[in-house]
């Protein structure tokens, strides 16, 4: 390994651990109070942090058990406890503050069990945001068992399609994606006294729109002399210049000390196959490190994360070493699923985490002593003016690589594999480019709308591009969610698009359903389509995998081929042997049935009669057609030489992939779900339907973007 990895840092348990740039720290031109840890060393005994456990989905047995007596022995340990009598003024004085401690100093856990613990939040509550549904879910598994009560009484967590809150609930771990769609419903947010934005360097969509939300939300509190509104801000990693100035220059706060150091090692030279390097770093570590040592390696995506899997449980047949146990951990997969990476694994065997950066913050994972950072992300931009996505795969930020180290020393001190040298972190951005100035914002627009805000004098931190803004505003208008793009407001249809949490185009489809008499198909399309890939098509298989494709095939496309899918699955008797067998991911289908069932409960508050189009399928394409008509495409030439232009004039080819990809003569028009940019456009989820559609479904539109093609 020496010969491999450079050492940056050194493994002292008298130090603070991560050894960060100071720049981070230095830079900072503000005042700073400063919360001393004062002591100095801290044992290393205690279990800190998170296991959890879900009332709903997961078995008791499956995580580690600790002690009322345990878990109050690890709270006193963490640096947030040992300054809390520090801490707890400030948050009295400060309506508004800002506070960056280390990963692992407790800072998410603790800190809502302290105000609550003073009863500082009176007869509100405390809500808590994470960007991803699985920190929320764990953290508030973990907080609950600390403070000795259950899931659902005084501490509770809601995410997408699931709440799991009571009246009694005075500590509310939600996503902020659930607090925005709170907001449409009460823009001052009334229920809560203390909102804690946690994870801010994150910066996703809802996260900065949720900054503007409380921001606005506390100022109009204040001057009609309403509850007061305390807000604190907190992260890790944040550009605290930039925060500092847009929070009304609030007080910083640093708190300083972690719990465990960590190690970091970097790769003495570029590695140009980063997965190939992950598993070789793997079954390295593997060989020279004792069993109870679990690793956490960051990886893009699931299909990279199927793949590695596969590799690791091949290679591991022939290896030395403790038996190894691979578990998953990406958005997409089941709630129940992502639980299973704090499954308690038996004595003696090793447990491998493959993550995407859903494990960056707040996620902790007991056993992680190696993290093996591949340095990677999968980023998504958009262009506004042709609809399409290029989805790349970038170098993390600086940020980012702190986070996952930070990842390795919760439960005990770490160690940090960086498959990249260290002049290739120093040269990375410190913070990776804000999502809301490279994603389309048609969801995050409507809900803004709904919550009474004006969406082109809106408070961000950072501005979206305007086109982006006038794009997304022009299809809310032609979806007709809002009456104008200039100074909107939203329609009776768009009230009902705005209780579906997914993208508007997908509800504006599931409203129009009853129309066409398919709702009952288009409810199971929606789903499927909000999951991620159903087809498995394992490179050492790929025959095998597309002769099992081949019943399920339409020759209208891909649309129909995925209902097929979904159909068969339902009634499939033994789901997972049959998804095996015919090379389909269990897990994918799985969640889509979850949001069906969600997506039926919200049609059903709405009164919505739930019919059937049988095997008339154009009744469904017509239907699809409503909410997705932006993404159609004409033939243009003959024969086999022919390709397509998209309504906003791009060139455009059939993906490899797709049921059409083959069918020859092509047909005269198609609608896609997805347009992807890589080295060449493609349709992603393609189906065949007749010119004349467009006019009949769409004819305002239809007029407008003939003049593009």
């Amino acid at each position: 390994m020496d010969s491999k990895y450079a050492c940056m840092g050194v493994n002292n348990s008298k130090g603070n651990g991560l050894k960060r740039n100071q720049i981070m720290i230095d830079s900072i031109k503000v005042k700073k109070i400063k919360l001393n840890n004062e002591i100095a060393s801290v044992a290393h005994t205690s279990k800190v942090e998170a296991n959890g456990c879900n009332n709903t989905h997961v078995n008791d047995n499956m995580f580690d058990k600790e002690s009322p007596q345990d878990l109050l022995e690890a709270r006193r340990q963490l640096p947030v406890y040992m300054v809390k009598k520090r801490l707890l003024e400030e948050i009295k004085k400060n309506n508004t503050m800002i506070l960056i401690g280390e990963t692992g100093s407790g800072k998410t856990t603790q800190i809502p069990q302290l105000i609550h613990e003073q009863r500082i939040e009176g007869a509100g509550t405390i809500a808590i945001t994470q960007p991803r549904r699985v920190a929320a879910i764990t953290i508030a598994l973990r907080v609950a068992a600390e403070m000795n009560t259950e899931v659902g009484s005084i501490v509770g967590y809601s995410v997408r399609f699931e709440d799991v809150t009571s009246p009694r609930t005075k500590v509310k771990y939600l996503t902020d994606g659930m607090l925005l769609r709170e907001a449409t419903l009460d823009p001052l947010l009334k229920k809560y006294s203390i909102i804690i934005l946690d994870e801010a360097h994150e910066r996703t969509v809802s996260t900065d729109v949720l900054f503007g939300i409380v921001k606005l939300a506390q100022k109009e509190r204040n001057e009609e002399k309403m509850n007061p509104l305390k807000l604190i801000i907190m992260s890790a990693t944040m550009d605290v210049d930039a925060f500092r100035k847009y929070f009304n220059n609030c007080p910083v706060i640093y708190l300083e000390g972690r719990t465990y150091p960590v190690t970091i090692y970097h790769s003495k030279m570029k590695q140009d196959d980063y997965q190939y390097a992950a598993v070789c770093t793997i079954f390295q570590l593997h060989a020279t490190t004792p069993a109870n040592h679990d690793f956490l390696v960051f990886l893009t995506g699931q299909e990279e994360i199927e793949t590695v899997m596969y590799n690791i449980k091949q290679i591991a047949k022939e290896a030395t070493g403790p038996p190894i146990r691979v578990c998953p951990l990406y958005a997409g997969l089941p709630a129940a699923k992502q639980l299973q990476v704090w499954r308690v694994v038996p004595p003696g065997t090793r447990k491998i985490i493959l993550a995407t950066n859903i494990a960056e913050a707040s996620v902790t994972i007991p056993r992680i002593k190696c993290v093996i950072d591949t340095g990677v992300v999968k980023e998504r931009t958009w262009c506004g003016s042709t609809g399409a996505e290029r989805l790349m795969v970038r170098p993390c930020s600086q940020a980012a690589g702190w986070q996952r180290a930070g990842r390795a020393g919760r439960t005990a001190p770490g160690l940090a594999y960086r498959l990249y040298t260290a002049a290739d972190f120093k040269a990375r951005h410190y913070h990776h480019t804000p999502e809301i100035v490279r994603c389309p914002l048609a969801s995050t627009l409507l809900l803004l709308i709904a919550a009474g805000a004006e969406p082109t004098t809106f408070p961000l931190i950072d501005a979206p591009p305007p086109d982006t803004v006038k794009a997304s505003l022009l299809l809310l208008k032609e979806l007709g969610a809002i009456d104008n793009d200039t100074n909107p407001k939203l329609t009776v249809l768009g009230k009902k698009m705005s209780m579906f949490p997914i993208d508007p185009k997908y509800s504006k489809i599931l409203l129009s359903a009853t129309e066409y008499s398919c709702l009952d198909e288009a409810l199971s399309l929606v789903a499927v389509l909000s999951s991620q890939n159903l087809f498995h098509t394992p490179v050492y298989k790929r025959a095998e995998a597309l002769t099992a494709k081949q019943k399920f095939l339409s020759p209208l496309g891909d649309h129909i081929t995925l209902l097929n899918v979904f159909k068969a699955f339902c009634k499939a008797p033994l789901k997972k042997q049959w998804c095996r067998e015919n090379y389909l991911n269990h897990k994918n289908l799985t969640y889509a049935c979850e949001v069906r069932q969600q997506l039926l409960a919200i049609c059903q508050k709405l009164n919505m009669n739930v019919s059937s189009c049988g095997q008339a399928y154009e009744q469904l394409l017509k239907c699809l057609l409503c909410g997705l008509f932006t993404n159609c495409a004409w033939l243009r030439g003959v024969g086999a030489g022919g390709r397509y232009v998209t309504a906003g004039g791009t060139a455009a080819g059939l993906h490899p992939s797709g049921s059409l990809h083959t069918v020859r003569p092509l047909p005269p028009a198609l609608l896609y779900t997805e347009l992807l940019q890589t080295n060449r456009c493609y349709m992603l989820t393609v189906s065949a339907i007749q010119p004349q559609w467009l006019h009949q479904v769409a004819p305002e539109y239809a007029r407008r973007c003939r003049a593009n093609r």
